[in-house]
C-alpha cells in the first residue's frame, strides 16, 4: 500500500535494518483484530462464521500492544470484526501512534460518525472504509439496507473534521468494474485520500462460494485496471496490479502481513486457519511455508489477494538488473507522482447512477438499518 511521505523514511530504515540483520521473514503490515464481533453479516466475509464459537472474545489493549511491539511491525491495520465496536479502540489507536506506527482503522463506518469526536487527526492515522460498489450493490453485499448512505455520511463528516480517509473495495465475480470506476470518481468529489482494491479471497466458511473467482476470472476482471491507476490515487502497488492482470508472477509473502486476533497469531495467513501461535516468531518458525502456494495447497490455487502478494513489491524486487531498475522507477513514480484528483469536498455531491444491469441477489434478506438492534454500547475490556 502507498504510505504518506512522512512515513517513507521510517519504512526505508525498517527495511534496511531487516536486510542488515539478515532477517528473511518479517512483517510489513500487521492485521490486528482485537475482536471478531461485528454488526454486519457480509456475504463474502468468513470471520464471523469461522469464529462463531468465540465471537464474544476480545484482546485487551495491553496484549494488542505486546503483539505489535514483539513483532516490530511498522504498520498496523486494526480490523476484525468491526473495530469501532471495540470499547478501547481510541486508547489502542493513541498508544500505537505514540509508538510512531502507521495506523489504519478498517471499518464499515456505521458507527464512525457517532464516535468521530473521540479521535484526533494525525498524519499517520487513517480511517479505511469498506465499500464494494454503489448503493444497491454495496447494501446487497453487506446484507443490510442503508449502509452505503451511512458510510458516505461518515466519510463527509471525517473529512470535514480533518481526518484522512481511504476506501477498500473487494472485487467479486459479479462485480461491475465500470460501477467501481464510477464509485471512485464520486468518492474523489468527497476528498477521499486513496483507494485499495483486491479480488475476494475464498473463505471455506462462506456458503456462497460462487461469488469467488478463479485466476482466469481475476485477470479478465482486472485487465483494464491500469486505467484506474492513471485516474485515481490507488494504494495498491503497480507491481501487484500487473500480477492481477497476468502480466507477471509473484510469490506469496503471507508472513509479511500476519494476523493477530483473540486466538493468537493466525497461521498460515489472513484467509486460512490451520493453527494459532503465541508469537509472530513462533508463527514464522513453526509454519512449513513450503507446503503453501499454488500447486501445493488447493486452497491457494486461485488466491491473488493483496495481503499475500502486494507486500512483495516492497520486500524484494526480483528479476534481471534491468527489470529491477524498471520496477524501482515504477515504484518511485507510483509513490510520489500518482494522480491526486480528489477535490475539496462538495456538500452538493451526488452519487452517480451506474449503467442499468441485472443485479445478482443475495441469498439473505436485506434488512433496514436499526442501530438499536446492534450493540447498544461498544464492547469494552
Amino acid at each position: 500500500m502507498r504510505f504518506p511521505v512522512s512515513v517513507i523514511s521510517l519504512l526505508t530504515g525498517y527495511l534496511f535494518k531487516k536486510k542488515l540483520t539478515g532477517q528473511k521473514k518479517f512483517p510489513m503490515v500487521m492485521m490486528l483484530e482485537p475482536l471478531h464481533a461485528c454488526n454486519l453479516t457480509c456475504t463474502g466475509c468468513g470471520r464471523i462464521r469461522e469464529y462463531k464459537d468465540t465471537i464474544n472474545e476480545v484482546v485487551a489493549v495491553e496484549d494488542c500492544l505486546k503483539a505489535v511491539d514483539t513483532s516490530d511491525t511498522p504498520v498496523v491495520v486494526i480490523c476484525g470484526g468491526e473495530p469501532l465496536v471495540y470499547g478501547n479502540i481510541v486508547e489502542l489507536v493513541n498508544k500505537l501512534l505514540e509508538r510512531k506506527k502507521q495506523v489504519y482503522v478498517a471499518t464499515n463506518a456505521m458507527f464512525l460518525e457517532r464516535r468521530l469526536k473521540e479521535f484526533t487527526p494525525n498524519s499517520r492515522f487513517f480511517f479505511a472504509i469498506h465499500l464494494d460498489g454503489l448503493e444497491e450493490t454495496h447494501d446487497m453485499l453487506v446484507e443490510r439496507k442503508g449502509v452505503f448512505k451511512m458510510a458516505i455520511d461518515a466519510i463527509k463528516a471525517a473529512k470535514k473534521a480533518g481526518f484522512q480517509v481511504t476506501v477498500n473495495t473487494t472485487i467479486y465475480k459479479e462485480t461491475d468494474m465500470d460501477e467501481i470506476d464510477l464509485m471512485l470518481g464520486y468518492l474523489d468529489t468527497l476528498g477521499v485520500d486513496g483507494y485499495m482494491v483486491s479480488p475476494a479471497g475464498a473463505y471455506s466458511s462462506v456458503q456462497t462460494q460462487e461469488i469467488f473467482m478463479t485466476k482466469t476470472d481475476v485477470r479478465e476482471k482486472f485487465k483494464n485496471v491500469d486505467k484506474m491507476m492513471k485516474k485515481y490515487r490507488m494504494h495498491n502497488t503497480p507491481i501487484f496490479m500487473e500480477f492481477l492482470q497476468g502480466k507477471r508472477e509473484l510469490s506469496c509473502a503471507a508472513w509479511g502481513v500476519p494476523t493477530y486476533n483473540p486466538k493468537g497469531w493466525k497461521g498460515p495467513c489472513y484467509l486460512m486457519t490451520d493453527a494459532h501461535y503465541g508469537s509472530y516468531q513462533e508463527l514464522v518458525e513453526k509454519t512449513d511455508w513450503s507446503k503453501y502456494g499454488p500447486g501445493k495447497d488447493k486452497r491457494c490455487d486461485n488466491c491473488m489477494v493483496h495481503v499475500g502478494y502486494d507486500p512483495v513489491a516492497f520486500l524484494a524486487l526480483r528479476g534481471s538488473l534491468i527489470q529491477r531498475m524498471r520496477d524501482t522507477v515504477k515504484m518511485f513514480m507510483w509513490q510520489f507522482f500518482a494522480p491526486n484528483n480528489a477535490s475539496r469536498m462538495r456538500d452538493d455531491a451526488v452519487v452517480p447512477l451506474p449503467p442499468r444491469r441485472p443485479v445478482p441477489q443475495s441469498q439473505m434478506e436485506l434488512h433496514p438499518v436499526k442501530l438499536e438492534n446492534f450493540f447498544a454500547e461498544p464492547v469494552a475490556r
